[in-house]
């Protein structure tokens, strides 16, 4: 099933093995990480680990993000990031912390020829400031948060369907469905053609079970409650 899929899946983590690992898997044709990936498994050092991981990592995109709040020190982050090797692409959030918009700095970025990966975008207004901000410049990714979109209750699908629309407008960007919280979300994201999809590499591990049969997926549940039921050594 999974080779009749066009959307192309970025591995999204910060587990040094795990990418190295999945880098040589031909189902993934990316990376993506973030500050928050990188807290999570304990790294303190920025750059060494985006170094380390860029000298087996050299065809694949990966994207590492800048961690400043104001937009001068996002462009020096940003153009250092760049500088670590050509298939990096710098994540910059949509906004500021205080909600102010990073479109310029992001035409700024792009127009300079550096590749960005802009995150954290929930609306297709911001999408639309996005898209123009990328439009004349160096390859780019716009990422839309379709999990935390469906989190509040909203319908993802119209969101990524509308920006696949707008972004036409920008023709060396990509659409990232973003932050997925289960398969399904592949088919979706490809039923509506998204050009990409970040998976975490939990949600990875259910790849394999694209496809299967339910009968069968019945079955081994079955068979999962009564071994362990019977290793927790129940009685009645």
């Amino acid at each position: 099933m999974l080779d009749q899929i066009t959307t192309r899946i970025f591995a999204d983590g910060a587990d040094l093995d795990g990418i190295l690992a999945l880098a040589a898997d031909p189902r993934i044709a990316g990376f993506t990480t973030n500050p928050t990936l990188m807290h999570k498994v304990g790294l303190t050092d920025y750059e060494r680990f985006a170094r380390d991981l860029l000298e087996h990592v050299n065809t694949h995109p990966i994207s590492f993000e800048v961690f400043a709040d104001e937009a001068e020190e996002m462009r020096r982050q940003a153009v250092r990031i760049a500088s670590w090797a050509d298939n990096v692409y710098v994540k910059i959030p949509v906004t500021s912390t205080g909600g102010e918009s990073m479109a310029p700095l992001v035409r700024e970025l792009s127009e300079d020829g550096i590749k960005v990966n802009v995150t954290a975008l929930f609306t297709t207004a911001q999408v639309e400031l996005i898209a123009a901000a990328v439009a004349e410049g160096a390859p780019s990714y716009i990422s839309v948060f379709a999990g935390r979109i469906a989190d509040a209750g909203v319908d993802p699908m119209p969101i990524i369907a509308r920006s696949l629309e707008i972004m036409r407008q920008a023709p060396d960007s990509e659409l990232i469905w973003a932050s997925p919280r289960e398969i399904l979300n592949l088919i979706q994201a490809n039923e509506v053609g998204c050009h990409i999809i970040t998976i975490t590499h939990d949600l990875l591990k259910k790849l394999d079970g694209l496809g299967k049969s339910l009968e069968q997926f019945s079955l081994e549940t079955v068979r999962m409650f009564h071994a362990d039921a019977l290793a927790a050594g129940f009685t009645l």
